[in-house]
């Protein structure tokens, strides 16, 4: 399959939800599809709604790349080769860590995108959803 489905993305937002749960930071969790469509959402109990589309942004922007938001925002970085490029697509570009792209048989079917918490927080949540994929 070249894409995420329902099953997929629930099963990848249930790990990372029990993850989100043992470290207690409740958080916004968005799955895309291979052509970056949100397929499912889920905005934890007491998560912040400010991070709602953050999440679904982080989300996109690890599938439009192929890259996680994380490594993504490392080469953003004044002198860097990607410096200024939150500045595109009508700023739903996010460069901080919590994107990370989703991958079967080598292949970017989709990502999942993760906040509500520090950044190694949410990376650390969207790393358990991907492990479930």
């Amino acid at each position: 399959m070249t894409t995420v489905n329902l099953e997929d993305a629930r099963r990848v937002i249930a790990a990372a939800e029990k993850k989100a749960t043992e470290i207690g930071q409740p958080m916004n969790i968005a799955v895309v599809d291979s052509g970056g469509n949100l397929v499912a959402h889920v905005r934890q109990d007491g998560a912040w709604i400010g991070s709602v589309n953050i999440s679904i942004n982080k989300a996109w922007t690890s599938k439009a790349f192929d890259i996680s938001t994380k490594d993504l925002g490392d080469n953003s970085q004044p002198t860097q080769q990607f410096f200024g490029i939150q500045n595109t697509n009508g700023g739903k570009v996010a460069i901080f860590a919590g994107g990370i792209p989703l991958v079967r048989d080598g292949v970017v079917v989709g990502a999942v995108g993760v906040s509500g918490g520090s950044g190694e927080q949410d990376h650390s949540v969207a790393e358990a959803g991907v492990a479930a994929l």
